[in-house]
């Protein structure tokens, strides 16, 4: 992953977070909007991100979706990760994201927020942390705290999870049922 600013700085920012949120078309999918012949619109999520927003769920972090397109999938998709602040069809980002601090009591350092695209630097901006995919746009690349080295869909959002648990000292825990127990 490279960083915007310097590690250091984006570790410090992400310390703080209470809250994450996500754009959806970039971040959470490849970008790829496809539709079925009676204009069903399907998307494709990648496991390893869906997993890592569970991770950073279970250990305390509140995760939102904030997107500008509206689509049944991302509603059965956030249902089935069990996130439940979801934002669709939304115009303008940084607005609902000021709201939902205002309703979590929280202050917008302690919030982050992964965008791929211009429309999505007023709410980048806005926070404290902020990051995109390795295949997002330039511009937002150069306002992002973290661009990782996968792309949007493709474990992107995943490095983003690791990366946080890594810098509050939670990632050791999150990994650990997974590992093998040693032998005693």
């Amino acid at each position: 992953m490279r960083i915007g600013n310097s590690i250091d700085s984006a570790k410090a920012q992400a310390r703080k977070l209470r809250l994450m949120a996500f754009d959806v078309d970039g971040v959470l999918t490849d970008g790829s909007l496809y539709f079925s012949d009676n204009g069903v619109e399907i998307k494709a999520f990648n496991t390893l991100d869906g997993h890592g927003l569970k991770m950073l769920q279970k250990a305390g972090i509140t995760v939102a979706i904030i997107t500008g397109r509206k689509a049944h999938c991302v509603e059965l998709r956030a249902a089935n990760l069990g996130i439940n602040l979801l934002f669709q069809a939304v115009e303008d980002k940084r607005a609902v994201m000021a709201s939902l601090l205002v309703e979590l009591d929280i202050s917008a350092d302690q919030a982050g927020y992964m965008g791929d695209d211009v429309v999505d630097l007023p709410v980048m901006t806005f926070c404290g942390f902020s990051a995109t995919p390795g295949d997002g746009h330039a511009l937002v690349a150069r306002y992002a705290s973290l661009a990782t080295v996968r792309g949007g869909g493709r474990g992107a959002v995943r490095e983003v999870c690791e990366f946080i648990l890594d810098a509050q000292g939670k990632l050791d825990a999150a990994l650990a049922p997974y590992l093998p127990a040693q032998n005693q």
